[in-house]
């Protein structure tokens, strides 16, 4: 993770949030709080568009600092909320394209620049994204309850000789009929999550899976099948939302459970790093990892 650099009078760090064409309104961005230990929230003209931006202070948000404090999960947490709050204030007139958490510039010149560059790629994803918003859809396995054999041990009271061979028999083909039964409960759970994911893809205009979540980020035993963002038009949202409605409904889908939440700002089709030209000497800050993807997490 590197600022960009600037020459020898250092202007400051500027944080940008995100890109738009329609500046937010003054009042609304003032009331906004960006990163605590920043400045205001203000626009800054890049070419016919604008870049919502945060001057921070360099003890806190050079390269070694963020790096540290990034590595905290209370220091990472706060600032996926304080980026997230900045993307919603600049998203209060139209469409957005967030920028990737902790985007860093050393001035306001080199935040300029970096937008120009990409200016032809960003018109075109602000007028993708017009008019549409994000659902983020999780599908787990359904939780059952667990056979009462399922921890036990060696067949109580086995012994010695013929009696304890024809209990250990039993026992190995209990526990290879349960093994048998927990394959083919995950293969329907990851038939019905297919299934699910097949019939919102038909009310949405694009869609994308994530990296399922492990069980210390849910806090579930039953795995996570899915974990898919759709990009659905305004005008289709009812439909959207009735399907999600009846996915389960009447026991449609028994061996898995669908969770939704949205509308979202667009986080996961709006691309700050698809200009072929884009190179890393001219932003920093994670990239699409699953790092970008928990700001959405923390807002839900």
């Amino acid at each position: 993770m590197s600022v960009v650099t600037a020459g020898p009078a250092d202007p400051g760090i500027v944080c940008a949030f995100a890109v738009t064409r329609t500046p937010p309104d003054a009042a609304a961005l003032a009331a906004v709080t960006g990163h605590e230990e920043g400045g205001p929230l203000r626009v800054l003209r890049a070419g016919g568009l604008c870049l919502v931006v945060q001057d921070v202070p360099a003890a806190l948000f050079d390269a070694e600092a963020l790096v540290e404090r990034l590595n905290r999960p209370e220091d990472l947490e706060r600032c996926a909320r304080a980026h997230h709050r900045g993307v919603e204030a600049a998203a209060g007139q139209g469409p957005v394209v967030p920028l990737p958490m902790t985007t860093l510039y050393r001035g306001d010149r080199s935040a300029e620049q970096a937008v120009v560059s990409r200016e032809a790629v960003l018109v075109a994803q602000l007028d993708r994204l017009r008019g549409r918003t994000e659902w983020a859809v999780k599908v787990h396995a359904r939780e059952h309850a667990k056979d009462a054999a399922d921890g036990a041990g060696a067949p109580a009271g086995s012994g010695a000789g013929a009696g304890a061979r024809v209990g250990g028999r039993a026992y190995l083909s209990r526990a290879s009929a349960r093994r048998r039964d927990r394959q083919d409960a995950h293969g329907r759970a990851t038939a019905e999550a297919e299934a699910v994911d097949a019939e919102l893809r038909g009310y949405a205009v694009a869609a994308t899976r994530h990296r399922p979540q492990s069980e210390r980020l849910t806090g579930r035993r039953a795995p996570q099948l899915l974990n898919a963002a759709y990009l659905v038009d305004d005008a289709e949202c009812a439909a959207f939302t009735r399907a999600l409605a009846g996915l389960t409904a009447d026991g449609r889908r028994p061996a898995v459970e669908v969770s939704a939440s949205g509308p979202w700002i667009p986080y996961s089709f709006a691309r700050w790093d698809e200009d072929p030209h884009a190179t890393g000497a001219d932003r920093t800050g994670p990239g699409r990892t699953e790092g970008h993807r928990s700001e959405q997490e923390v807002r839900a």
